[in-house]
């Protein structure tokens, strides 16, 4: 069902694509050797290079190029063999070399796609235009002084991916799966963590409407948006304005805007830049980048495996539901975690408690799988003494609750709490015995056609012998004297 907003002239069709800028994960940066990693006093994590003295030569990062290739390969898009490094001229006070190196006209990577599924569970594929490289700038900080605004270059020069996505994306919706599926094949591929907080990866959402059938109209970009929920909610707000701008006789001016969320509004920056206002020109102190097929085949062969294929052999593999298998890959992590607990037992009841019982008890201690009280082991070793009959369903849910709590097996909990099942058919036939003594008359009602009550004597067995005997003998043994 497409998603649409209603105008006072009728129907709106929002049209979307987004520029996600990606941190490469790397010791160093794109052309100098200083330290790429987050964080560090202002200023500690810069060469020469990085704050553009004169005469310094920048040398392209082999690791950060096979990171570039990775990415690509894991967005199913096409290789370039041979890219080009350009100059991107600009002046702004955190951009020490008054440009930025980045590609242009010759990315690294070329078109490819990303497969999303919505909420309803519909399927679609969102088109990559291009993946490029480029140094990030530094950054400017205006709050530390009443009269000055602070530079600090730590992260000039810093390798980023800009994915750019073709104007596929019709929704928020849409949007926000496509930026989390993203985010997921780069934390699978190890090419960049996707934490938006700390600004390694980051958005830049061009948004236009239009009339069903129409083609399309001036887009506005918002800039830097550092959320999932931000970019959603920035789309609606832009499309918003933009309909009732069109609406009021207006045109809606191409430029580049930002996203207030405490006012709940998007406030115009600047008009927005083509091309030749950058001034591109081929960097004159690099090389043009050229690859060799073989090398990108080894990458290839090196890949993990990635989401939608762990996914689709979980489902076969496994037997477990399509949604099941795709919460389970939603990261690395999560799905290792399941596979050691599915290992040679039952797969279905093993997904069944992952993302049941133990994702419920992550979200009410403020964990995440990485410091799980309960390790993969110890729940599968749990499952296995569900499996041999010595504890039953009930009696686990108990069990999980004291793993969680005190780290300790299972088989130390059943054994210091007493719980062992009872599988004694003569223990079991004495209460069944007993609970029909006692109740009598509800016997007769059920033996004149009130099947229901066959409930309430399980309830009454089980709760007789405190929830220890085994379900199944339980329900044989009174429909045998029933």
């Amino acid at each position: 069902m497409s998603y649409t907003l209603e105008g006072k002239t009728g129907t709106w069709e929002i049209v979307v694509g987004l520029e996600v800028h990606a941190q490469v994960i790397s010791h160093s940066k794109l052309f100098s050797g200083a330290s790429a990693s987050y964080g560090g006093e202002p200023n500690t994590h810069v060469s020469l290079v990085d704050a553009g003295f004169p005469g310094m030569l920048p040398v392209l990062n082999h690791e950060c190029v096979a990171q570039a290739i990775r990415t690509g390969l894991g967005l199913r898009a096409r290789i370039n063999l041979e890219s080009r490094f350009d100059r991107k001229n600009y002046f702004y006070a955190d951009l020490p070399t008054g440009y930025q190196i980045s590609q242009f006209t010759h990315p690294i990577v070329g078109e490819g796609t990303v497969e999303i599924e919505l909420g309803d569970g519909t399927v679609r594929h969102i088109g990559i235009t291009r993946l490029h490289m480029e140094q990030d700038a530094g950054k400017s900080m205006h709050d530390q002084d009443p009269t000055r605004s602070f530079i600090d270059l730590n992260r000039a020069g810093v390798a980023l991916m800009e994915i750019v996505s073709e104007p596929d994306i019709r929704s928020p919706e849409e949007a926000g799966a496509y930026l989390r599926k993203l985010r997921q094949i780069l934390r699978y591929l190890g090419t960049c963590d996707g934490n938006m907080e700390e600004g390694s990866m980051r958005a830049d959402v061009n948004v236009s409407v239009r009339k069903a059938g129409e083609p399309f109209r001036t887009r506005c970009e918002i800039k830097n948006v550092n959320s999932i929920r931000y970019v959603m909610h920035a789309i609606e707000v832009e499309a918003t304005r933009q309909i009732e701008v069109w609406e009021d006789g207006g045109e809606v001016d191409q430029e580049t805007r930002l996203f207030d969320s405490s006012r709940n509004e998007t406030r115009s920056l600047r008009s927005k830049e083509d091309a030749h206002d950058y001034r591109y020109f081929p960097d004159p102190d690099l090389l043009p980048l050229v690859v060799e097929q073989a090398w990108v085949d080894e990458l290839e062969r090196a890949l993990p495996e990635l989401p939608d294929d762990k996914r689709d052999r979980f489902v076969k593999q496994y037997g477990i539901p399509r949604y099941d298998a795709s919460v389970l890959v939603a990261e690395q992590a999560i799905a290792d975690y399941y596979e050691e607990v599915a290992k040679g037992r039952d797969a279905r009841l093993a997904a069944n408690w992952v993302t049941g019982d133990l994702f419920g008890a992550l979200n009410r201690t403020g964990r995440s799988i990485h410091d799980s009280p309960i390790s993969a082991q110890a729940l599968g070793g749990m499952l296995d003494l569900m499996a041999d009959k010595t504890i039953n369903g009930k009696i686990a849910k108990e069990v999980f609750e004291d793993m969680l709590e005190t780290g300790d097996s299972a088989t130390d909990i059943v054994e210091r709490k007493g719980l062992k099942q009872v599988t004694d058919t003569g223990a079991i036939d004495a209460a069944v015995a007993d609970v029909l003594a006692r109740n009598a008359d509800k016997v007769e009602e059920y033996r004149g056609g009130k099947d229901r009550l066959f409930g309430f004597f399980v309830g009454q067995v089980m709760k007789a012998m405190a929830g220890k005997a085994n379900p199944a003998i339980v329900n044989e043994a009174l429909k045998k004297v029933l």
